[in-house]
């Protein structure tokens, strides 16, 4: 794949670049499943190549922030930039994002491709696909039993299930 060659000109790792095409893969057959919206399928797959780009120069939360960046130098649009900008966790809330040390400001996926390409992300581990309920104790191990972004994740959960229906 041609593209994955942007996410190594960028400075991903060898594992990031895996895990971005794994994530593009399930996002990509996550997109083909939906029955009552429509999805741009391309787009899903273009989100999930790139929606760890940001790891090229960091590895923690602001990863997103810095995929913006470089999605804007290399020309990307904007609703890429919102699926990688928005892929983070099952999305962050703005008290959530300023406690994290973002800038304060929802941090939600709002389209279906955005909302599909995180939960894709979500339920790829490196470049193993998980069970949803492996994906929602991940979340439990990482953030705590009452955290928010559980229920955000399984709010995302229902609703692409809905959407294969």
């Amino acid at each position: 794949m041609q593209e994955a060659k942007v996410l190594i000109a960028a400075g991903c790792s060898p594992g990031v670049v895996a895990h971005c095409l794994a994530v593009s893969r399930t996002a990509g057959i996550l997109a083909e499943q939906m029955k009552r919206i429509s999805v741009d399928r391309e787009l899903v797959r273009l989100g999930g190549l790139f929606h760890d780009i940001g790891r090229s120069r960091s590895h923690d939360i602001h990863h997103a922030l810095e995929g913006v960046k470089i999605g804007r130098e290399l020309g990307f649009p904007e609703q890429l930039l919102s699926i990688i900008e928005r892929h983070i966790g099952a999305g962050i809330t703005a008290s959530e994002a300023e406690r994290l040390g973002l800038p304060k400001k929802d941090y939600l996926p709002l389209t279906p491709e955005e909302k599909i390409v995180s939960y894709a992300d979500n339920l790829t581990k490196g470049t193993d696909a998980m069970h949803f309920n492996d994906a929602v104790q991940r979340f439990r191990d990482i953030l705590g039993p009452r955290h928010e972004g559980i229920e955000l994740l399984y709010r995302q959960h229902e609703e692409i299930q809905g959407w294969m229906k």
